[in-house]
């Protein structure tokens, strides 16, 4: 499980991720272009703005660069091999 750090730590689910950002499902109530940061078991945590909220969840824009980029493979990577 994921967390979302805004004005308080909220569980998340990772539903998509790309080195430009991430769609989660959480119950947080974040508004857009607030600044958090988002925490994955493996891949380690990195800052992002909320670009989009939807019922249910929100989109994530992550600074584009090698740190964006290893943060999502490592989270791809993590959630491949899953349960092996």
């Amino acid at each position: 499980m994921c967390v979302i750090e805004g004005a308080s730590p909220a569980p998340a689910a990772l539903a998509a991720i790309s080195g430009r950002g991430a769609r989660i499902e959480t119950g947080a109530r974040l508004r857009r272009g607030a600044r958090v940061r988002f925490r994955h078991p493996v891949a380690g945590a990195i800052d992002a703005t909320v670009a989009e909220v939807r019922r249910g969840g929100m989109t994530l824009d992550f600074e584009l660069g090698p740190a964006a980029t290893a943060f999502a493979l490592a989270a791809i990577a993590a959630d491949m091999t899953h349960g092996e």
